[in-house]
């Protein structure tokens, strides 16, 4: 990832020059973290979904900020690393970032707990189809034909999952589209901004902030733990730190449009999960339409690999 600092494009340019003289890609290590971290995000989403019986998502989300952030707390504090705490200059976007974040996680939960882990996870991944249309729409990028028509495409894969013959979860599908919704837009703030920051100290900041955001409301719909759902408490803050370390040491290592690639073996998880604990197995018409919102973000992931093996760079047509 590219940051930009205070001086513009000469020390964009000499960071990237330092950087490439410290730093080698591990592809392989980039990939497995991927793998990891995506892998704990579904374990995440399968306790969130689990702990929904007994409490609300805003609680939910809430233990697992507060249950992440804890070791951040101990290697800041208890090993020294209070580098970690300094924010660049960009403490407007951390706050930015971490709300949209939370309000993000909530509805993820929700999403899960109103409908099965498979279909909630491919309804989840059309944020990569709203991104560039915000681009498009908010940052003044070109979005050319190419990829409108590969945008258009994905969502007719969506329409095939609401089984337009039959009946829809409209509560689940409405969460879910929310959801991926508020991601894209999470993503698009953080481009417009610029990634000025370290992603640990974005990612304490972000669990902090989201812990005392989620604080607020949890006092209206609170619920004691009971020794049943403690471990399971406790797990989805862990499993959220994981997957969060994992994804930054993949990035670090391997190009992003690899990673990106790794975040769809979530429905593999989702679907593991959702047949051995609820039964659940996708329909139809979720393989059918989640096949082609997968093989629409490949295709823009492809895309975007090639233009930039090709020295292209945005805004500009694409088409």
């Amino acid at each position: 990832m590219l940051n930009k600092d205070n001086d513009g494009a000469t020390g964009l340019e000499s960071s990237q020059n330092q950087f490439s003289q410290l730093h080698v890609d591990n592809y392989l290590k980039g990939m497995g973290c991927a793998l990891g971290a995506y892998f704990f995000f579904a374990v995440m989403n399968a306790l969130a979904k689990l702990l929904s019986d007994h409490h609300h998502v805003v609680e939910i989300a809430f233990y697992r900020n507060f249950f992440a952030v804890l070791p951040f707390l101990f290697i800041i504090y208890a090993m020294g690393k209070r580098d970690i705490l300094t924010i660049r200059s960009n403490a407007k976007g951390i706050v930015v970032r971490s709300v949209l974040g939370t309000i993000s996680l909530i509805a993820t939960f929700a999403a899960y707990a109103a409908m099965p882990m498979a279909d909630t996870t491919a309804f989840l991944f059309t944020s990569s189809l709203i991104i560039p249309a915000l681009g498009f729409f908010f940052l003044g990028e070109k979005v050319g034909c190419f990829r409108w028509s590969v945008i258009v495409v994905g969502f007719i894969g969506v329409l095939i999952m609401l089984q337009p013959e039959g009946e829809v979860n409209t509560q689940g599908v409405s969460l879910a589209l929310g959801a991926a919704a508020t991601q894209a837009v999470l993503l698009t703030v953080l481009r417009a901004l610029g990634k000025v920051e370290k992603p640990e100290t974005v990612t304490f900041y972000f669990l902090l902030i989201g812990t005392f955001v989620t604080a607020v409301p949890m006092i209206f719909v609170f619920t004691v733990p009971t020794w049943e759902t403690v471990p399971l408490l406790v797990g989805i803050g862990l499993c959220g730190a994981l997957a969060q370390f994992f994804l930054s040491v993949a990035y670090k290592n391997a190009p992003g449009n690899i990673i990106a690639v790794f975040n769809y073996s979530g429905i593999i998880w989702a679907t593991a999960f959702g047949w051995f604990i609820w039964a659940d197995w996708p329909t139809m018409h979720i393989w059918i339409g989640g096949l082609i919102v997968i093989m629409s973000n490949f295709v823009i992931i492809w895309r975007e690999a090639r233009l930039a093996r090709a020295g292209y760079r945005r805004p500009g047509p694409d088409s």
